[in-house]
């Protein structure tokens, strides 16, 4: 009955969260339901695994006495592909068939997280998580009130999520291009404006034929000229104090290397130093020439000093004018020319930019009428898929529509506001979701989608909350065989007050309050058998040990497995099936 390869959440573990001490929530696959007295914990539970998929934590959820809080969910993900190569791609182990998905609160206020044992930010856990669960309760129906997941929900059904995406990506280049446009049309008249001024600047920084790290050359050039005779005399003493007189250094050197070579006479061994005194002598020899060319070629040139020093005057008002170092008015002079040749350049670059916003232009409006074109034929389709469920879960004279409004201006969302649109009473007007539905309403609207979606959703685990708010009997029943249906192609889990939906699950779990050392907390059991009768007869508010109670839950029990005998066994707990009206699309 189920789809082959069927994906779930297999196990919730919670420990000291709210009244919660320690507890492990065994899921199956197929139709799930938690059942249980009013303030038993149910709630309790979403919340846990509302905290396990990313919602903000608190210090306040974490069990009195105890230090932290925590939450692990464990979910078979083998054979989805998409799942493992995501946590891949955030380099988390995913050899496994298994994710475990774990989020811990300290008393300290600190929160943590991990997914497959790796630390990951409580906004990559949520990440992972909405790909795995999806949780629907009155808060989450209320998404359908919104423009936005409307028109989702009708592009997923349409198959034109992609499409969508195009159109979206169409008009961002689109944008983009026009804000090129703008930008150079911007440019040029801000340059033609300036033209004189920039024509001033370019001139009197181009006229000085700046050259990168002419300034520091100049300050050295200055520095000797200005103390041309100290360096000469300087020079010239110390190559005479090399090679000069008789006390220079190579004439002394002279007698140092007879000595040197009556040593090596007796001890041949000392040769080496040889080799050292005649690399010291060569060195000086090369020292003192050095030196003499160095003395030739210091000049003793005042004109020249001038020249030095004029050029310096210039280069430093440049760089008070247009910038703190030499490169920064180099660089305004290049900025200042690339302006004033934007005003010559300008018309060719338009006339570029202005094909390319044409063809951006053909090529967004061509996506958005074919995603236009998809919706179209997608709106009817999906009204009327809903309008067949709308009986099935207790609203007969339900209509759905969803209205198609062209925008005055094609957008990144494409050319038409998306609308749901509902009359769920005869003779009521069509008129939007928002101003129509209760909150039941809402949830079993929600459903319908959910269960017409559900071939297409690739989330594996739906969570249902509050789904059964303002319902019961037979249309209890119908809630329940609907969710029936859509647990052949998802793991459905539901929290539920009403015997109709629990009788139709595959897997019921009962939650419990209880107390430990004093404490009270929250169990769960899975029942089966009598047990499970014993609960759906407390559920149906008798006495769950009485023949009648059981009897009337035993026939509820059965009549999930056999659906022709579903009317029987609503019509036995307090609501007549009536036939379902055949209407016409309005």
């Amino acid at each position: 009955m189920w789809e082959r390869s069927f994906h779930m959440l297999t196990e919730l573990r919670i420990k000291n969260f709210a009244i919660i001490e320690s507890l492990s929530l065994p899921l199956a696959r197929g139709f799930n339901v938690l059942s249980g007295e009013t303030g038993a914990g149910k709630s309790i539970i979403v919340g846990a695994l509302s905290l396990l998929l990313g919602e903000r934590a608190s210090v306040d959820l974490i069990r009195t006495g105890a230090e932290r809080a925590s939450v692990e969910g464990v979910f078979d993900i083998a054979e989805r592909s998409e799942i493992a190569q995501l946590l891949d791609e955030r380099g988390i182990d995913a050899d496994e068939p298994l994710v475990v998905l774990k989020r811990e609160i300290a008393a300290s206020g600190r929160t943590r997280a991990w997914v497959n044992g790796s630390s990951v930010s409580a906004t990559l856990l949520a990440e992972i998580g909405q790909h795995l669960v999806n949780l629907h309760g009155q808060h989450e129906a209320q998404t359908l009130l919104d423009p936005e997941s409307q028109r989702l929900i009708l592009d997923v059904f349409a198959g034109a999520v992609d499409a969508a995406t195009h159109t979206r990506a169409a008009f961002d280049d689109l944008a983009a291009t026009r804000r090129e446009i703008a930008d150079l049309l911007r440019r040029k008249a801000d340059a033609e404006r300036r033209a004189d001024y920039l024509r001033h600047v370019a001139k009197e920084i181009e006229d000085a034929k700046l050259t990168e790290g002419e300034d520091a050359r100049l300050e050295d050039e200055a520095r000797r000229l200005e103390n041309a005779e100290e360096l000469r005399s300087l020079a010239s003493g110390i190559a005479s104090g090399i090679d000069g007189e008789e006390e220079a250094v190579l004439t002394v050197l002279g007698g140092v290397e007879r000595h040197l070579s009556a040593i090596q006479r007796i001890d041949p061994t000392l040769s080496r130093l040889q080799e050292l005194y005649d690399s010291a002598y060569y060195n000086l020899e090369a020292l003192a020439r050095e030196l003499e060319e160095y003395e030739a070629s210091i000049d003793l040139d005042p004109a020249r000093l001038d020249e030095v020093r004029a050029r310096r005057d210039l280069l430093f008002r440049l760089t008070k004018k247009y910038g703190a170092t030499l490169a920064d008015v180099i660089e305004t002079g290049r900025r200042t020319r690339e302006e004033l040749d934007l005003i010559d350049s300008a018309g060719l670059d338009l006339r570029q930019l202005e094909t390319r916003e044409r063809d951006a232009r053909a090529r967004f409006q061509e996506r958005a009428a074919a995603l236009t074109e998809l919706r179209q034929a997608a709106a009817q389709r999906i009204a009327t898929s809903v309008d067949q469920l709308l009986p099935d879960l207790g609203m007969p004279d339900g209509h759905f529509s969803v209205r198609l409004t062209p925008t005055a201006e094609i957008g990144p969302c494409g050319a038409e506001d998306v609308e749901f649109r509902v009359s769920l009473n005869v003779g009521h007007e069509e008129r939007a979701l928002s101003r129509v539905a209760s909150g039941g309403e809402l949830s079993r609207v929600m459903l319908a989608l959910k269960t017409i979606l559900a071939r297409l959703d690739r989330v594996p685990t739906l969570v249902f909350d509050e789904v059964d708010a303002g319902i019961g009997g037979r249309v209890g029943l119908m809630v329940g065989e609907t969710m029936r249906r859509v647990a052949a192609h998802h793991q459905v889990f539901a929290i539920t007050h009403l015997p109709q939906i629990a009788a139709r699950a595959h897997h019921h779990i009962l939650v419990a309050k209880g107390a430990r050392g004093g404490v009270t907390t929250a169990d769960v059991t899975v029942l089966t058998g009598g047990d499970r009768v014993s609960e759906v007869a407390r559920m149906l508010g008798g006495d769950p040990e009485s023949e009648v109670s059981r009897a009337h839950a035993q026939e509820l029990l059965e009549s999930a497995a056999s659906p022709e005998l579903a009317t029987t066994a609503a019509a036995t707990n307090g609501s007549a099936p009536a036939q379902r009206p055949v209407r016409r699309r309005r």
